[in-house]
């Protein structure tokens, strides 16, 4: 009976074991399939000139139209 409950739990214990290393892998698989598509869709690796600008070209118009002001 011992001899059965030691190998259950010994199995139990490889069984979340090898969850954990799937898991890992899946992230990992995860990651790199996320970077090669980036590599894919930006295939001369261009950067964005217009990163990081926050103006709204909108508002000299809004500011000329309005005939509040």
């Amino acid at each position: 009976m011992v001899g059965v409950l030691g190998y259950w739990a010994g199995n139990w214990q490889g069984y979340s074991s090898s969850q954990a290393d799937v898991k890992k892998a899946q992230e990992a698989a995860g990651q790199k399939a996320g970077e090669d598509a980036a590599k894919e869709a930006n295939p001369f690796k261009a950067s964005n000139p217009l990163e990081g600008v926050e103006s709204n070209p909108f508002d000299e118009a809004k500011k000329v139209l309005n005939p509040f002001n």
